[in-house]
């Protein structure tokens, strides 16, 4: 260490991957500043004793990048830039051992379940006083919960169940309090995130407990947009759709990963349902929940994928018309049930079926907002961006949906802040408006 006091150690936290990775973070950060360490988020700065790497071990690139930025760190602590180097997350909990051979240079590898261990290393006490609450690094308005770890699925490509275990509700109290302390902060619209959110409660409760949560979540006095995200078509909660339906705070936006639509394609994947009943859970969900926007993931070039497949998949895309739609190409992971398969799709053609696809969403994006011109909109306003302010709508996600820019010239809007925003102009995938003046 630099320094013997606790109160002058530094320790720079780095995250790579998902959002729920973010929020393990976060949790870290707040057990350590209660253990007096100066605690930052990615600084640019040169002055850490202690970096900390929280990494992504979902897909090949996303290995890659957390291997790349080891190795930065790795190099800095070399030149006595930083005196300690952790590595925690997914990347680490699955390739621990042989990592910690090719890149001595880290002190400790830690998996995702490590925590207690991790702040035991550094010199900090974990505080069970203090779960739920954490050290945000969103901006103040909008915040990450999770309401689950972990993930029983059989999916046949997935390697989260081998990072982040079977699945494990939180208890309803328990997200309750963390939201109730996040809102007296300031926060306005939470994300509810899970590996698996539908089957939330299972576990704790031997029922899918789902719409309770968001009932007694909307409850939430001062939360003005609640957000679900990662729930599995399969055996969803239909009831989770009259308290969408009835709650004002509840944004009607859903995030639900089909991944495929053909029956080859998804009994290949092992996801448990057919694409009779997938079409059956969307128009339900959109029956119940008029004007829901629909967000979805789709995977191509997973083993087996056929031409017939993928046209199947694009067909649907436009008979189905999801609001927000993203697609990922297939990569091989060890020790998934998909490993045992050949992997005999080249990375060009999955790249093409990828393309292919967003092409076709790419057209129905463009429509969607070409029928909001005209349109008073409610939004949520995140940053300014050069001379525009930046905002969504109750059917956008921070950083994977559209947004909503206004000439900060002619406009005022405080971050953080809700405003009403006529809608002038469109593209694929931004908005264009001027603030209603009240």
């Amino acid at each position: 260490m630099k320094t013997k006091s606790n109160k002058e150690t530094k320790v720079n936290v780095i995250t790579l991957g998902c959002s729920k990775n973010l929020v393990d973070s976060e949790v870290l950060m707040g057990q350590l500043k209660a253990s007096q360490f100066d605690v930052s988020h990615e600084s640019t700065k040169d002055d850490a004793d202690i970096v900390i790497v929280n990494t992504c071990g979902f897909i090949e690139n996303a290995k890659q990048e957390s291997i790349d930025t080891i190795l930065a760190y790795a190099d800095a602590k070399a030149q006595g830039n930083i005196e300690k180097l952790y590595v925690t997350g997914c990347l680490s909990h699955r390739y621990k051992d042989e990592l910690q051979s090719e890149i001595p240079e880290v002190d400790a590898w830690f998996g995702t379940l490590d925590m207690p261990h991790l702040l035991r290393t550094v010199g900090a006490d974990y505080k069970h006083e203090l779960v739920g609450e954490r050290l945000q690094t969103t901006p103040k308005h909008y915040a990450y919960t999770k309401i689950s770890e972990g993930c029983d699925r059989p999916c046949s490509f997935c390697a989260i169940p081998l990072m982040r275990g079977k699945h494990v509700s939180r208890p309803i109290e328990i997200i309750k309090k963390e939201i109730q302390g996040l809102v007296a902060n300031g926060v306005k619209e939470v994300m509810l995130i899970a590996q698996d959110s539908t089957s939330y409660g299972l576990d704790i409760y031997g029922d899918r407990k789902l719409a309770d949560l968001m009932k007694h979540l909307s409850d939430v006095e001062g939360l003005e947009w609640l957000r679900l995200h990662y729930a599995y078509p399969s055996q969803f909660p239909l009831d989770v759709l009259d308290v969408m339906a009835e709650r004002s705070n509840i944004c009607k936006y859903l995030d639900i990963p089909i991944q495929h639509i053909s029956d080859n394609m998804l009994k290949i994947m092992r996801r448990g349902i057919t694409q009779r009943r997938t079409y059956e859970v969307l128009n339900a969900i959109r029956d119940r929940v008029p004007g829901i926007a629909l967000r979805t993931t789709l995977l191509v070039g997973h083993p087996g994928e056929t031409e017939a497949d993928v046209k199947a998949l694009i067909d649907s895309i436009e008979d189905i018309r999801f609001e927000r739609l993203g697609v990922f190409t297939y990569s091989h992971e060890e020790n998934t049930h998909a490993y045992s398969l050949a992997d005999d799709i080249a990375q060009e053609e999955k790249q093409r079926r990828s393309d292919a696809v967003m092409e076709a969403q790419m057209g129905i994006s463009e429509a969607f907002n070409q029928q909001l011109k005209g349109q008073t909109l409610k939004v949520l306003f995140d940053r300014l961006e050069g001379d525009e302010f930046v905002g969504r709508t109750e059917f956008d996600s921070p950083e994977v949906d559209n947004e909503v820019r206004v000439p900060a010239k002619d406009n005022y809007v405080r971050m953080g802040d809700f405003a009403n925003v006529k809608i002038t102009d469109a593209t694929t995938y931004d908005l264009f408006g001027e603030v209603v003046k009240s």
